[in-house]
């Protein structure tokens, strides 16, 4: 089989590094186009995964749909050359679009409900839409759920284990607990409207955090000088090393947030629309906790993380919460590999028995 596939984000790498590993070795052939946005093209070339550069997309409105025509003239142009039996992303509308033109199905994965964008310009011209069984948005006939999260892709435990090493960058004692605070750029299609954490409440969450662990910062945005000093400073591919032995996340990362989740680390996200995948890691497994934006939950936000700092056996009991969780879902992975391997069919079954696989 031969796929082409699109990665617009770093965390798309994650999800889709162990499926191109498990497929290659099986003889399928795939080529890959990728955005130059953060770390992402470090991410595949430290993972061995060849990729053409498709450039570092816009910011407004007008530069994104400026950005969308010249991507799909790219990519049209790659899969006429490539020739490929079917189109793979998370949520691509560059592929998705012209799949549509060159009559090639799209099987595009998705968790974020409020994309409502992006949604709009990829399900149309797709034939098959994956979302986690947590999903709470309803995308039409083309949806299947499959029940498990997409951070579990690359941090099962049948592809991931924790590195102590990584723990080296960081100039901790042993033992002593440590926090990483996330913030993120908010420019996404999805995060326009939103303003995230206030200055005076990051400023807050560090000093108050300071008192009961040493306190990292995580972000996509250039820091005040007073807080430049707490910036995390270590190889992009040792972060998830360093999620695992954390005390806390604390921040606007949803997908960090998710991730410390099935890896058995506290975590709080704030975020006004929240997602269906950190409300059930709450409701079900409380392994997240969400707020709004609002100033009451900002300040509530705070307070939960220093309760959870002065907790006792705190890792012990998020590491049998997350057993928990792991008994209860599916390897996403394994199910990609079933799934692109036996579509349509795969389809089909999922459609007709939500439980097939």
């Amino acid at each position: 089989m031969r796929i082409f596939l699109d990665i617009g984000h770093p965390a798309h790498v994650h999800y889709f590094k162990n499926f191109i590993r498990i497929m290659e070795n099986k003889g399928h052939i795939f080529f890959i186009t990728a955005r130059n946005k953060e770390m992402t093209h470090y991410l595949l070339q430290i993972n061995g995964i060849e990729y053409k550069n498709r450039g570092k997309g816009g910011t407004g409105l007008i530069s994104k749909f400026l950005y969308l025509i010249r991507t799909n003239i790219l990519i049209y142009y790659y899969a006429i050359i490539f020739n490929p039996d079917i189109f793979l992303s998370f949520s691509s509308p560059y592929v998705a679009q012209v799949s549509w033109i060159v009559r090639k199905p799209h099987i595009s994965f998705t968790d974020t409900e409020h994309a409502t964008l992006g949604n709009l310009a990829v399900v149309p011209f797709s034939r098959a839409v994956c979302t986690p069984a947590c999903f709470t948005a309803d995308l039409g006939k083309k949806q299947i759920h499959f029940d498990s999260y997409m951070e579990l892709t690359y941090l099962h435990k049948n592809y991931f284990t924790a590195n102590s090493s990584a723990l080296d960058f960081l100039d901790i004692s042993d033992n002593e607990k440590y926090v990483i605070i996330r913030f993120v750029s908010w420019t996404a299609t999805h995060d326009i409207g939103h303003t995230g954490i206030s200055l005076q409440n990051k400023i807050k969450a560090i000093k108050e955090f300071s008192n009961y662990a040493k306190v990292f910062i995580s972000s996509e945005l250039k820091l005040p000088d007073q807080l430049e000093k707490f910036r995390i400073n270590i190889p992009y591919e040792k972060m998830h090393d360093v999620l695992n032995y954390a005390s806390l996340i604390f921040g606007e990362s949803a997908t960090m947030a998710s991730e410390c989740a099935v890896l058995g680390t506290p975590a709080i996200f704030i975020d006004n629309n929240g997602r269906g995948y950190t409300d059930e890691q709450e409701k079900l497994y409380s392994l997240v906790y969400n707020f709004s934006e609002s100033t009451i939950d900002q300040e509530k936000s705070i307070q939960k993380g220093i309760e959870i700092l002065k907790g006792e056996d705190i890792k012990e009991k998020w590491h049998n919460r997350r057993e928990t969780m792991l008994k209860d879902k599916i390897d996403p992975t394994a199910f990609m590999v079933w799934f692109i391997k036996n579509y349509p069919q795969s389809f089909d079954k999922m459609k007709n028995n939500l439980k097939y696989y």
